[in-house]
């Protein structure tokens, strides 16, 4: 497959995820989708974007200050591809400000939100309004610092929102000296004022209150100027796991490396002095190209609060409540109906309350013996760590994987990990230098005819939170060779042992790799003998090079490949005689995408495998992944149904050209379908119909319009 892996055969990863950035974008652009949806897209583009920026592009000045010169899978070195994104990430920060201030601010205010984006747009009403606010509200609160010879400039923390200043002393004395405010994240950034106009709501950020105010924390000098700033730091850990004695105190220690990383990224207000900006620049040794002049507010995440502001309800999607799995009636023993047959759960059209109730059934059933579960990310809350903590409490063996190293879920994790072994619960942390990202709950349970294993696998976290956002599958079975299989997987993350074979599963990073290069071969082999081939894989992520090379060898052996690949996709279409059979296509919309699908074709003998893996190298070589059949015909067709259902999705879908530009699909001569939407309407359909249907019918819907 040598052929295959020419440089201009693929994108770079990073360009790859810009571009994702840019479709999340482009639904905050889009004028069908009601005003505060793309608000909220306009929050998800900040978020991501940070997180990008703590982690990918901090990562790559890792390398360059290391002098590491080795080239991606599209021949850029790190330099290079630094230079490249410091580009995109420019533009694309100045097209998600144009958004805000030229499309949304104005129809806010048309549609009865004001939003004050300077404290000098105030009436004189509003300024004594904030004015007494700041100090009944935020002045107790600050803490100003000054800099000069006896106090050193001061740590600006990670992401925080500051106000930095120039102020001379009252004496008359021409020095300044730089002083600065941090924005407190206690208080709440969007702060109500009391307005004129009836029927219209005012708001202002409380940065332009402070800024407004920030005279009366520096009594005896005078303000020469003001302006908000904020940086981003390297959040990349680096963990010695070998050397480490206790991991767990380990990653609590690196954890508090993060609040003092390098500056990767300062964003400053657009006009700020010159003078000022200079002195951040120097003492947070930050390049020019990491300068981010922002004409806005800084830090846009603020949106995801505006969204929750009430009185706007007509202004929103219309909220979808998770329909319950008629194949398992609130209030029944779930044991029982898993041993009828195999059951499939599609969140969040499906509730993820059966996946709690499954724990919370064994820790009190007194015929199960243990629990076992991996916990990658969990809610604040979690049902689920109770009903571990009450199963241990009620002397069943629990044993969980909590996942310490799940990146900025560290601290939510290590609190949970105490928790759990407060209670009795057997806690592990994993493989040394692997992350377990699999998702398996195992319950031992004595019987009649003896000890019965019940499974649940999934593509998702173990987190009732965002089972109501992510769109997963699972599947819950008390399959003897997946029971055997589960039990192996425990026994080689507690015990180290490795199976010599598996039944049913394929788990990296030892065998799944193979198993999808032989899977992908295998349709290869039956489009060269003349029994077709056909491939459908959904995932969130597709950067592993081996795995688009074998893709490329299996279109050009004339298989039929789409794929449905939310975020970064460095593979390229529409090469000829290389990828002219493969297509791409990335759904985004109310719903984050996060299933893992896998259908092969197999010469009319179709398979359709679920799992936690993307494929990226990370998470087929340096991960736990767990990858499973779904084998009963009437379960495959319902997964069938999904996919097919992304593949004719007009409304969000966005199709990757040979350009390497995604477009919206192109609607001519074609019904308006939204495939969430879709899934919606079918899970209400069952949910309602669930006494008449039988398990191998599926809804199919009529056209949906915008």
């Amino acid at each position: 497959m040598d052929k295959f892996k020419s440089p201009e055969y693929y994108t770079n990863r990073e360009m790859s995820w810009v571009l994702f950035n840019n479709r999340v974008l482009s639904e905050a652009k889009d004028k069908k989708i009601p005003l505060f949806e793309r608000l909220k897209f306009l929050s998800i583009t900040s978020s991501n974007l940070d997180e990008f920026f703590m982690v990918r592009v901090a990562s790559l000045k890792d390398m360059v200050n290391a002098g590491y010169t080795k080239k991606d899978i599209s021949g850029k070195t790190p330099l290079e591809q630094l230079a490249m994104l410091d580009k995109a990430t420019h533009e694309l920060v100045r097209s998600q400000y144009s958004t805000y201030k030229r499309s949304l601010v104005p129809l806010l205010l048309q549609n009865g939100l004001r939003v004050v984006e300077h404290h000098e747009q105030l009436n004189e009403e509003e300024k004594k309004y904030v004015d007494r606010y700041f100090m009944d509200n935020v002045y107790p609160v600050l803490t100003p610092m000054a800099v000069d010879s006896s106090r050193p400039f001061p740590l600006i923390r990670n992401k925080s929102l500051n106000i930095g200043a120039l102020v001379s002393k009252k004496a008359g004395k021409d020095e300044f000296e730089f002083a600065t405010v941090q924005v407190p994240s206690v208080l709440p950034r969007i702060v109500s004022i009391p307005s004129e106009k009836e029927g219209e709501k005012t708001v202002i950020l409380l940065e332009e209150i402070i800024e407004r105010n920030i005279d009366k924390l520096f009594l005896n000098y005078d303000i020469i100027c003001a302006h908000p700033f904020r940086i981003m730091r390297n959040a990349d850990l680096t963990i010695e796991e070998d050397e480490a004695e206790d991991l767990l105190k380990e990653i609590e220690r690196q954890l508090k490396k993060r609040q003092w990383g390098q500056v990767i990224r300062l964003e400053v207000e657009d006009g700020i002095d010159k003078r000022l900006l200079k002195i951040l620049k120097n003492e947070l040794m930050i390049s020019e190209q990491g300068i981010y002049k922002i004409d806005g507010p800084l830090d846009l995440t603020f949106l995801m609060k505006m969204y929750g502001l009430e009185g706007f309800d007509h202004l929103k999607t219309k909220k979808y409540v998770p329909q319950p799995v008629p194949e398992l009636p609130a209030g029944e023993d779930i044991f029982e109906h898993i041993r009828q047959g195999d059951i499939l759960l599609h969140h969040p059209y499906q509730t993820f309350t059966p996946v709690v109730d499954f724990i919370r059934q064994a820790a009190k059933d007194e015929n199960v013996l243990a629990i076992k579960q991996t916990l990658y990310r969990v809610s604040g809350n979690s049902p689920i760590i109770a009903a571990l903590a009450q199963a241990a409490e009620n002397g069943k063996q629990v044993t969980v994987l909590v996942e310490l190293k799940a990146r900025f879920d560290e601290e939510n994790n290590i609190v949970w990990a105490r928790k759990l072994e407060k209670a009795g619960c057997h806690v592990i942390y994993g493989l040394v230098g692997l992350k377990t990202h699999s998702k398996i709950t195992l319950i031992v349970r004595k019987e009649e005819d003896g000890i019965r294993r019940y499974v649940h696998l999934g593509t998702g976290n173990y987190n009732d939170a965002t089972a109501k956002l992510y769109t997963d599958v699972g599947m819950l079975t008390c399959s003897e060779a997946i029971g055997e299989d589960a039990t192996a997987v425990f026994n080689m993350l507690s015990g180290y042992s490795e199976p010599l074979s598996w039944n049913k599963l394929a788990v990296a990073p030892l065998w799944l790799k193979k198993k999808f290069l032989y899977l992908i071969e295998r349709e290869a082999k039956c489009a060269r003998e003349g029994k077709g081939g056909h491939i459908i894989a959904k995932m969130n992520s597709l950067c592993d090079k081996d795995i688009m090379a074998a893709l490329y060898e299996a279109s050009g052996a004339g298989v039929k490949i789409e794929l449905i690949v939310r975020g970064i996709c460095c593979l390229k279409v529409g090469i000829p005689g290389i990828s002219d059979n493969i297509s791409v296509r990335s759904i985004v919309g109310n719903f984050l995408e996060h299933s893992r699908i896998f259908y092969f074709e197999n010469g009319g003998k179709s398979e359709i495998y679920c799992g936690s893996a993307d494929w990226m190298p990370r998470n087929l070589e340096r991960r736990v992944e767990i990858l499973f059949p779904v084998e009963n015909e009437q379960l495959k067709e319902k997964l069938k149904h999904i996919l097919d259902g992304q593949l004719k999705d007009t409304e969000k879908a966005h199709v990757l050209n040979e350009k390497g530009i995604y477009e919206k699909v192109d609607r001519r001569g074609k019904a308006i379908f939204n495939s969430q939407d879709a899934f919606c309407e079918e899970a209400v359909w069952y949910a309602k119909e669930s006494k008449d249907i039988t398990n191998n019918r599926v809804f199919i819907p009529e056209t949906h319009h915008e």
